[in-house]
């Protein structure tokens, strides 16, 4: 059954009042690959009541007001992704379609909606505890560069005019600020739940231990402050060691508590045991389909958590690098779930997460529910601790196989091949080939200059050479006829025009046109988009060129699509201002021909 929606569904579960409202800028969706499903089906588990209002529309007050003021407070969330996000390319330009409303629409939610919505909660109910999550409040909880404002926001926190905000995967921390509450706790008194940022009513709420962060006024005035203020807040990351991190606005103080611990696998395995819907609310049935379904409805999520530590992704600030797996016997469980579905044809789209096979802890100090502060797991070369193996995600994988009514398996979340390559067993990456990929690989080698790889922290080239010699290989001996689509970055910073030359190079040699490029997108939370934003990097704070113009990263896409009539006149002006007009011409290596 789906949670209450309206005040009839309230009737109908006979609740007079509930203990949590959860507004989201997201379709309702009860399925597991969605953040509000998870928490709402954790909350209810615990013995408290939630209603949902998904997509309320700003000018419509009764939109929010339909179910009531809720007995312990409101949750917000913008979504599985960032609003802005959700509505805007990299150019800026606005989206035609919403992958996570009815139909596709586009409009269903406000842009920065996390604020927009704890605004309007505010005045409808100036008294309400307001607690906001998700992607968005995870990864703006400090102050932060916003991209499409081109400026440095506060914490997200002080402009939704919430109480509280809890980061990252907030199953723990969720229950235990209800519990708090239901207890009869002031929400202004919630201060010691690890996983969450609260404002500090006075001094004597600050933690004696706490990291003093620059101030607003600060990271605003200096952008080497800013740095140096990104690089403080990412160290304090681990579980195990971190500290709080205070930060000083005009009007308030924000404190962090560290992060929560990550989930057993036992916890995990029952989040991922309720009894979802497994689908989208039937109150759209009349408004079409909702996009994001399609891929994850038959996917199973096995694990989350990354520690691959790329520069430019969100999953370090957000989910954390500690590995967190389900167990073999729930995520089969959970395939026969899937299988006896009546619209199921036999395939299971993924078995994955962040990274597919990143389905163990990475170290014996990971194992203890702690990262190292200082080293990267996976950069250049592998921590010479870390562990390679893909015995156990193998495993899952065989048993899936063998399942009654599945006729394929496939990877599609992704994987890390430099974790493939490093593996000296290659009974994965056969096996990979011969069942799991359906038709094309998608791998994200991101560039193949080293100096762009190095900013982000991404491996050399030559390992990815050596992936691809192998995959291909591998195909020859199962006769499959299947093909590697590589993720492309330009204009990443770091990324010189001779860097985009060297990539456009890279791509005529491969004989592979790539249809899709993704120009870096400078995102809350990411230490690329602290280069972006400073062009400075903050692990040595050197000075880097960063392409920001709009001819600038025109011209770094154009060269990776350029066999593309229309970049022509853009290719060729960037070939002569770098002086490489030795690429045009109608020898095999040039790029395009004379005009």
């Amino acid at each position: 059954m789906f949670l209450p929606v309206t005040r009839e569904d309230m009737i109908d579960r006979e609740i007079d009042q509930l203990d949590f409202i959860l507004i989201s800028g997201d379709a309702y969706i009860d399925h597991p690959s969605f953040g509000i499903a998870i928490i709402s089906r954790v909350l209810e588990a615990h013995g408290y009541t939630v209603g949902i209002i998904a997509q309320p529309d700003m000018n419509n007050d009764a939109d929010f007001t339909r179910l009531g003021e809720p007995r312990l407070g409101f949750l917000i969330s913008g979504g599985n992704i960032d609003s802005m996000v959700n509505h805007y390319y990299v150019s800026k330009k606005r989206r035609r379609k919403d992958q996570y409303s009815p139909g596709g629409k586009m409009g269903l939610r406000p842009d920065y909606a996390t604020v927009k919505y704890g605004i309007k909660v505010r005045e409808l109910y100036p008294h309400a505890n307001i607690i906001i999550g998700g992607i968005e409040a995870s990864l703006r909880r400090f102050a932060h560069y916003d991209y499409w404002s081109n400026s440095v926001k506060k914490s997200i926190l002080i402009d939704s005019k919430a109480d509280l905000l809890i980061y990252g995967m907030s199953e723990l921390s969720v229950v235990e600020v209800a519990d708090a509450l239901d207890s009869g706790l002031d929400i202004r008194d919630i201060i010691f739940i690890k996983g969450t940022v609260f404002k500090a009513k006075e001094e004597a709420y600050i933690p004696h231990d706490a990291i003093e962060l620059p101030s607003y006024d600060d990271i605003l005035a200096d952008k080497k402050t800013y740095a140096k203020s990104f690089m403080m807040k990412y160290h304090e990351l681990d579980p195990k060691t971190a500290k709080p991190l205070v930060e000083r606005y005009r009007y308030h103080t924000i404190v962090q508590n560290p992060p929560n611990r990550p989930l057993t696998q036992f916890e995990m395995d029952n989040i991922y045991s309720f009894d979802y819907m497994r689908s989208v609310h039937p109150m759209y049935d009349t408004l079409g389909e909702v996009p994001a379904i399609r891929e994850v409805k038959f996917s199973i999520i096995s694990n989350r958590g990354c520690y691959g530590g790329c520069s430019f992704c969100a999953l370090t600030y957000h989910q954390g690098r500690i590995i967190q797996s389900r167990s073999k016997d729930s995520i089969v469980d959970e395939a026969k779930t899937i299988t006896a579905m009546p619209d199921f044809k036999g395939y299971i789209h993924d078995v994955g997460g962040p990274t597919a096979n990143f389905y163990d802890r990475a170290c014996k100090r990971q194992a203890k529910d702690s990262v190292c502060v200082d080293r990267q797991c996976l950069s250049d070369k592998p921590c010479t601790e870390l562990t390679v193996s893909h015995e156990n995600y193998l495993d899952i994988l065989r048993e899936l196989r063998q399942l009654k009514n599945i006729k394929k398996v496939f990877v599609r979340s992704g994987i890390r091949y430099d974790m493939v390559m490093y593996d000296n067993n290659d009974d994965f990456f056969k096996e990979l080939v011969k069942h799991h990929v359906s038709g094309q690989l998608k791998v994200a080698p991101e560039h193949i200059s080293d100096r762009v790889l190095e900013k982000m922290n991404k491996p050399k080239r030559e390992l990815y050479d050596r992936f691809v010699k192998r995959f291909y290989e591998y195909n020859d001996d199962f006769n499959k006829n299947q093909f590697l689509v590589p993720y492309l970055m330009s204009s990443h910073p770091g990324s010189t025009l001779d860097d985009a030359i060297e990539l456009a190079c890279y791509v005529r040699d491969l004989g592979y046109y790539p249809e899709q490029v993704q120009d870096f997108y400078p995102t809350p939370g990411t230490l690329s988009t602290c280069m972006y934003y400073t062009e400075l990097d903050p692990r040595t704070m050197e000075s880097i060129y960063v392409p920001k113009t709009k001819k600038d990263k025109a011209m770094q896409r154009a060269l990776i699509q350029y066999r593309n009539p229309k970049n022509y006149h853009l290719v060729k002006e960037a070939l002569i201002k770098a002086g490489r007009q030795d690429l045009i011409g109608f020898d095999k290596h040039c790029l395009i021909r004379p005009h």
